[in-house]
C-alpha cells in the first residue's frame, strides 16, 4: 500500500507567522525541523498500521524545506521546484491514499493561522467550477483525478474544518486553535506528533478495512477563476493563451483538472511582480 504525504508548512505545529516559514529569517532553520518531526509522525503512522511505501512530496516555498538526513528513512522525499505535479508530486504512481499534514486554511479566512491561497503575494480568491477553493481543494481534485482519497490532514482548527467540509469528514490531527491570523494555542510538539501518527495509523487501517473516504473529483470541462490583489498582476497574467478578465478575476477552462492544475500555477507565476 502506497501513501503520498503533501506537506506544507503554515499548518505545522507551533507555526504562528511568516518568518517561521521563511528562508532567511532565524526562525526558519528550526521549524524546518519541526516539520520534519511532524511528517515523521505521520510516516510512523502509516507503516505501523499496514503502509508498504511512503512517499512525501515538500510542498511549501521552493520546496526544499524538510530536512532529508532527520526524515525517517524508510520513507522517499520528493524535494526541489518546479517539479511537474508541485505539492502533489508522485500521485501519479498508484496511490491508495494521501496525507496533508501541515496544511493550512484559504485566504480571508478568519481565526486561521497564515491563512492563504497558493500565493500570499498574489491570489486574492481561487474557485473550481464556483466553488472557492483552498489549496487543499485543488490538490484534492488532482489526487481524485488519480483516483486516489485524501484519508487524513493536520493543521490548525479552522484548516482542518474547512478541509472536512469540501472532501469529506476524515482523520484529522489539530496541532492548534488559532486566535488570530498569527497567533494560536499551541500543543506541545510531544503531543501533536501523537494526534498525527494516530490520524495517520487509523486512516490507512480504514483503507484496509475498506472504509476510507472517497475520492474528490470535479465535473468536467474544469473551469477554473483567480481573483489576484493588483491590476499589474492582472495584466502580467493575461499572457497566458485562452484567459478572460473581469477586473482582478481571470478566468479560463480545461478540459480536465490536470490541466487545469498546470493551468493555475502558470498564471499564478505569470503575476508576480517583476
Amino acid at each position: 500500500m502506497r501513501i503520498l504525504i503533501s506537506a506544507d508548512m503554515e499548518g505545522i505545529s507551533g507555526v504562528t507567522t511568516w518568518d517561521q516559514v521563511t528562508p532567511g529569517h532565524a526562525e526558519y532553520a528550526r521549524f524546518r525541523r519541526q516539520m520534519t518531526q511532524d511528517i515523521n509522525a505521520a510516516i510512523e503512522g502509516a507503516f505501523q498500521a499496514g503502509a508498504t511505501e511512503v512517499v512525501v512530496t515538500d510542498g511549501h516555498w521552493n520546496g526544499s524545506n524538510i530536512l532529508i538526513e532527520e526524515i525517517d528513512p524508510c520513507a522517499r522525499l520528493n524535494t526541489g521546484s518546479p517539479s511537474p505535479l508541485s505539492m502533489m508530486q508522485g500521485i501519479d504512481q498508484d496511490v491508495d491514499g494521501v496525507f496533508f499534514v501541515g496544511y493550512h486554511a484559504r485566504q480571508g479566512t478568519q481565526s486561521a493561522v497564515l491563512d492563504h491561497t497558493w500565493s500570499s503575494t498574489c491570489v486574492a480568491n481561487l474557485w473550481i467550477n464556483d466553488l472557492i477553493a483552498g489549496e487543499y481543494t485543488i490538490n484534492a481534485a488532482v489526487a481524485g483525478y488519480y483516483k486516489a482519497p485524501v484519508i487524513m490532514a493536520s493543521g490548525d482548527q479552522t484548516a482542518c474544518a474547512q478541509i472536512e467540509e469540501q472532501l469529506g469528514k476524515m482523520e484529522t490531527a489539530i496541532v492548534k486553535q488559532p486566535t488570530g491570523r498569527y497567533s494560536a494555542e499551541c500543543l506541545t510538539p510531544e503531543i501533536s506528533h501523537k494526534l498525527i501518527q494516530k490520524a495517520a495509523y487509523d486512516s490507512v487501517k480504514q483503507i484496509i478495512k475498506k472504509d476510507a473516504p472517497k475520492p474528490f473529483v470535479v465535473k468536467t470541462p474544469v473551469r477554473v477563476t483567480v481573483e489576484l490583489n493588483y491590476s499589474d498582476m492582472a495584466d502580467r497574467a493575461m499572457l497566458m493563451p485562452g484567459v478572460t478578465r473581469d477586473g482582478l478575476k481571470l478566468s479560463f477552462t480545461s478540459p480536465d483538472i490536470l490541466k487545469a492544475y498546470i493551468g493555475f500555477r502558470a498564471l499564478v507565476t505569470l503575476s508576480y511582480p517583476r
